[in-house]
């Protein structure tokens, strides 16, 4: 005898199951992880602060009083 399918259920699961694939699919073609941002955030803030530490001040700039 055949199983008795609850065909709501049946839909609801299908459903999940195709925004699974796409959710899937959206993150290969686009996305990086959160942790995969914030270390990317993370290491572009130190390169600026790095880059930052060497600048040199302007010849005079304290002596000024404007």
């Amino acid at each position: 005898m055949a199983e008795v399918v609850n065909l709501r259920t049946a839909k609801k699961q299908a459903a999940r199951k195709a925004a699974r694939a796409k959710g899937d699919a959206n993150a290969a073609k686009f996305g990086q992880s959160k942790a995969e941002r914030d270390l990317q955030a993370a290491r572009t803030k130190q390169d600026h602060a790095r880059l930052d530490g060497h600048k040199r001040e302007e010849p005079g700039a304290q002596d000024r009083d404007d």
